[in-house]
């Protein structure tokens, strides 16, 4: 079920359209909904069927296009792993994501301030880095989701 924004999310939506020349639309909305409701980093077609349960008529080319430009207004990442679908992701903290390969799903991994420094700290001279990504690949040693899923 996805659930309505709440005022704040709404208003850092708006802003964040709105820095980019951007307008706020119901679509943009309920596609915003999809994606910070359930945090688990759904494909094109996850955010299509979700978006649906709420507007219909939605089609997968405006899901298509809402998706592109949260991530030109920097409201979303994608995250890809190798040929599969990209995923979208809501979490703009720092962090890395592991993909669970028995299960497909992917978890954001926290990445502490020393970890990033160190990263950082291992590029060659004159270099700098705006971002760092991280993926591991392998398979969740429980059945329990990590606590960042």
């Amino acid at each position: 079920m996805i659930q309505n924004l709440n005022e704040h999310e709404r208003e850092k939506l708006m802003a964040s359209l709105n820095k980019g020349g951007q307008k706020l639309t119901p679509q943009r909305e309920a596609v915003f909904s999809v994606l910070i409701s359930k945090r688990d980093h759904p494909t094109v077609d996850e955010v299509f069927q979700r978006a649906r349960e709420t507007m219909p008529g939605m089609s997968l080319a405006t899901v298509y296009n809402c998706l592109e430009t949260f991530v030109a207004c920097g409201l979303v990442r994608q995250v890809n792993h190798e040929r599969e679908p990209t995923r979208y992701c809501p979490n703009l903290a720092p962090h890395a994501h592991f993909r669970d390969q028995a299960t497909g799903r992917v978890h954001d991994i926290e990445l502490p301030p020393e970890v990033l420094n160190s990263l950082r700290s291992i590029l060659p001279p004159g270099f700098n880095s705006e971002v760092i990504e991280i993926s591991f690949h392998g398979q969740a040693s429980t059945t329990e989701p990590p606590p960042h899923a």
